[in-house]
């Protein structure tokens, strides 16, 4: 079976790396910036990393952080994983999404992703 984030792990195209993981702009964006942070094992569920992924996926969170700020200088970030198709995971390849906020970008951010917004390009997985 084919895994779109696999292929990715394959071909090495990707903004950054570790020995474990690694990050891709996001192909379907909700705002400028919007990254995607996934292991380079297959595997479905947050709750299957081992200890030494979950370190991994967060520095490169904290690296991938540094360089939206320096690049974009956004004011905020919502970091969010989908587990299981009831949660809204449509690639079951773990990834945690990184989105960097920007005061305006939506008329109340109060509640944050409870009340996220419109995204940029529109899903269709």
């Amino acid at each position: 079976m084919s895994c779109v984030f696999c292929e990715y792990v394959n071909s090495k195209n990707y903004i950054m790396e570790n020995e474990l993981a690694f990050a891709v702009y996001d192909n379907y964006p909700v705002n400028m910036g919007h990254v995607l942070v996934m292991p380079k094992r297959h595997y479905a569920s947050y709750f299957d990393s081992t200890p030494d992924e979950i370190q991994a996926l967060n520095e490169l969170i904290n690296k991938m952080k540094e360089l939206l700020d320096s690049e974009l200088k956004p004011d905020g970030y919502n970091i969010g994983i989908n587990v299981g198709e009831a949660a809204g995971q449509t690639i079951f390849h773990l990834h945690i999404h990184v989105i960097p906020r920007y005061y305006g970008d939506v008329e109340n951010p109060r509640g944050g992703i409870r009340n996220f917004k419109k995204p940029l390009v529109e899903y269709d997985g």
